[in-house]
């Protein structure tokens, strides 16, 4: 998880929501990557997504059934979906997002046993680390009162 706090705190630097997320298959990271939804001008590139890209490309195939994804915050129903789609097995997740989350905040997607894929989720690793980087993200950004949208 503190690769994953690395990743977030390079997007705290661009401006963008410090989120950061990696996949390791066996002990090797293969994948690493930050929220850069701002710089891309593009809703798809939350961490999960472009870590789950990466990864990808890495293993040469869209089923990522041997890897694990550390990210720092609740996955969103779109990269939920995505983790399930990938079939990566387990997650670990520093922090809950209460407004947005769907690994059990909002919803469970990662776990919804209706779906032909089910992740195991470990929670609360690293969590206060990656809630005050968060914290300190939104409470700079309500300072400087930016004209930017997050």
């Amino acid at each position: 998880m503190l690769e994953a706090l690395i990743e977030a705190n390079k997007a705290y630097s661009i401006n963008e929501v410090p989120i950061g997320a990696i996949i390791v298959k066996g002990d090797e990271i293969i994948a690493r990557a930050y929220n850069r939804r701002n710089t891309d001008k593009n809703t798809l590139s939350h961490a999960e997504i472009l870590a789950i890209d990466e990864a990808s490309r890495v293993v040469g195939d869209w089923r990522l059934d041997e890897c694990t994804m550390y990210i720092t915050l609740e996955p969103c129903p779109m990269c939920a979906g995505a983790i399930v789609q990938a079939r990566i097995p387990k997650v670990v997740i520093a922090a809950n997002n209460i407004k947005a989350g769907c690994a059990g905040s909002i919803i469970n997607i990662l776990e919804e046993d209706r779906f032909n894929h089910q992740v195991d989720v470990a929670r609360g690793i690293l969590e206060d680390e990656s809630s005050q980087l968060l914290k300190n993200f939104f409470r700079e950004l309500r300072k400087n009162k930016t004209n930017r949208k997050i």
